[in-house]
């Protein structure tokens, strides 16, 4: 056998042990086996690269790095789907049906899995387009991000058009979740929040290597495309499991809405026995003819709807609350409970947000409680069973100090929650703030995890953030878990930092109300953090989009003598903190003071795009057309309501090509 057909013969035997594990469940070779004849194959493609094919099963474990992740526009509109919650709302729905077409109107009922949309494009059996959603019109080129996906098919079997697309869930199954919260956990980093947004942002991670090492899988339910010969839903399903798809297991075909409630009822009780996490059922008219005939409102297929699940709720006991402590000095009041299982999970606390919503339930210790776990993983108390309340319960009075240092707490006028001032000396303070330095979208300084921050802090190394540039790898190794090798990264990655752009640097610093975008603004307009620390609450005022509450911060944080001697020391240190040459030379005002609103498909650049031009030449970006607007850059299907009030306000309309000679 020559090279040549060594290679092909590797790839369709792979191809076939991949669909067999990821697609089918029933694996038909061990891992070692598997792993064995892959890199036997990526022996040979590398030794002989004149047979490369972009099918190949080597390039599931990734390695292209995507810095900018193109906008492209769907060559059908993505829609979302409109919700129903009782049986009343799916009669109602029905009755609408009824009313457009003709003849019975069957139903399929699908599982509506908690991921992040995609949309496949397969031209002669090979994927060459991922999509995500975006905002249905349009969405972010993932293609090399979705080919790491096992279940992904990058070349199919069977009869299939020569041109289609394919849409469906990026999914992360529980077991993979909580085994990749594991490891962050012992890593000393923060879990992420659900499987659905652990899917969603694995999508945009830029090193497709990165994605291929999470346990993503890839469900499809919906063809798209012309002269496809497909005349229902559930035909969908059976054509896409032959070409190689993996499609949900779980669908019914059913004659009524009745049909529909049992298959709704079923899976409201059954659904945590489900390897995915699911929030309802999307129902949808079966016949491809009738959703023609249905089409769509401004925002959703008339054709289907989505039954979501009511949010599962459970009684226990309110055995105690605490009270933790935030970077800010922010106290959160949290119910301690009784261990129940809500979910699929063993809930043990959850949040009470503040003394109103304590007051609100007049939630009081020994209190039977009803816990409700939505979208988000943290449960909230819903109220409290009153005829289950001990006589000699007593009325739950909110702390006066802070349960760390002890020193009374404030509550600002207007606000819900209670703070601590105590900002040099309260140590859930000085560790927050300096987890949130370190943080990815600050200052990500590598071989630091909030588990080691919180270490320095109680051993006396560090109290601000400013004391990192102090470290040496002597002074460090002698921590628990902290070796030669760990120690020499952590310093290496906190001297790595100085070079940070300004802007993610004044994100570090942690002053309130300034998240990622103020800081970006901030660092735009005042270019230095000297020229910020005297502006004055007039001045900030001034820049766009900072209000009162923005400004206030911002001079109080400056008027604080021991920040002031932080930012002189970070500066001494050699961090950035003021823009770069480069970003000062890539700044333009020649927009400045204008307001653009941007409305169609443009050709030369993406929308994203666009609105990058208008930002950096100074001009700013508003979503309304209104009498202050200065131009509107129209592409292609601009919106007639937009059009209409453009031209009613006398707001000129330019193209594409006259705004880009507009900023040469």
């Amino acid at each position: 056998m020559d090279i040549k057909e060594q290679i092909l013969q590797l790839r369709d035997e792979l191809s076939q042990h991949n669909y067999n594990y990821y697609v089918l469940d029933t694996p038909s070779i061990s891992d070692f086996e598997f792993d064995t004849k892959l890199k036997q194959l990526q022996a040979l493609e590398t030794a002989h690269p004149q047979y490369y094919d972009a099918s190949s099963p080597t390039l599931r474990v990734g390695g292209e790095v995507t810095k900018n992740f193109e906008t492209v526009v769907h060559a059908q509109r993505m829609y979302s789907l409109d919700n129903s919650y009782s049986k009343e709302d799916l009669m109602d729905w029905e009755t609408r049906l009824r009313k457009m077409v003709d003849g019975p109107i069957q139903y399929t009922c699908e599982l509506k899995y908690d991921g992040a949309s995609i949309s496949l494009t397969y031209e002669n059996g090979l994927l060459v387009q991922a999509l995500t959603r975006g905002d249905g019109t349009q969405g972010d080129n993932v293609t090399a991000n979705i080919k790491t996906i096992k279940s992904v098919p990058l070349k199919l079997r069977g009869d299939y058009p020569d041109k289609f697309e394919i849409r469906g869930e990026i999914v992360l199954p529980f077991e993979g979740f909580n085994a990749m919260n594991a490891e962050r956990i012992a890593a000393g980093e923060e879990p992420y929040k659900n499987p659905r947004n652990t899917a969603s942002g694995s999508l945009k991670l830029q090193d497709s290597a990165e994605v291929a090492k999470r346990p993503l899988e890839c469900l499809l339910y919906s063809i798209v495309g012309d002269n496809i010969a497909i005349k229902t839903q559930f035909e969908n399903l059976e054509k896409a499991g032959s070409w190689g798809f993996k499609v949900p297991a779980i669908a019914k075909l059913t004659d009524s809405i009745d049909g529909v409630l049992e298959f709704v009822n079923y899976w409201d009780t059954h659904r945590h026995e489900l390897p995915y996490e699911t929030d309802g059922v999307v129902i949808k008219v079966n016949s491809l003819y009738q959703q023609a005939e249905l089409g769509y409102t401004a925002k959703a297929p008339r054709w289907a709807m989505a039954y979501k699940f009511k949010a599962e709720q459970v009684s226990t006991r309110l055995e105690h609350i605490s009270y933790q402590v935030g970077r800010t000095g922010a106290i959160t009041p949290v119910a301690n409970l009784q261990p129940v299982e809500l979910a699929g999970t063993i809930v043990k606390r959850a949040s009470l947000h503040n003394a109103d919503q304590i007051e609100k339930l007049d939630v009081r210790i020994g209190d039977w409680v009803y816990v409700e776990k939505g979208g988000e993983i943290i449960p909230k108390i819903m109220g409290v069973d009153l005829d289950r309340r001990p006589a000699e319960s007593i009325e739950t009075v909110y702390i006066s100090s802070c349960p760390e240092c002890d020193t009374p707490l404030v509550r600002n006028e207007g606000e819900a929650q209670h703070y601590c001032p105590n900002d040099v000396g309260c140590t859930p303070q000085i560790i927050g703030r300096i987890q949130h330095y370190i943080s990815r979208k600050a200052l990500d300084i590598e071989g630091l995890g909030g588990e080691t921050v919180a270490l320095l802090v109680h051993e006396g190394l560090i109290r601000d953030y400013a004391d990192l540039y102090e470290l040496t790898a002597d002074r460090i190794i002698h921590l628990d878990r902290m070796a030669e090798k760990s120690a020499d990264n952590l310093v290496k990655g906190v001297q790595a930092s100085k070079d940070v752009p300004f802007e993610r640097v004044l994100f570090g610093l942690g002053i309130r109300y300034v998240g990622e975008t103020v800081a970006k603004k901030l660092a735009k307009h005042y270019k230095s953090i000297e020229a910020l620390s005297k502006a004055t609450l007039e001045d900030l005022e001034q820049v766009d989009e900072i209000g009162i509450k923005i400004a206030e911060s911002v001079v109080d944080f400056f008027s604080t003598e021991a920040n002031v001697q932080l930012v002189s020391r970070l500066i001494l240190y050699g961090l950035q903190l003021q823009l770069s040459e480069e970003a000062l030379s890539n700044q333009s005002t020649q927009l400045e003071g204008l307001r653009f609103v941007v409305s169609g498909v443009f050709e030369t650049v993406s929308r994203d795009e666009l609105k990058a031009l208008i930002d950096s030449n100074g001009g700013k970006v508003v979503s309304s057309i209104s009498a202050k607007t200065s131009y509107v850059v129209a592409g292609a299907n601009m919106g007639p309501s937009k059009r209409s009030k453009a031209e009613s306000l006398q707001v000129p309309i330019i193209s594409e090509q006259a705004f880009l000679e507009m900023i040469d």
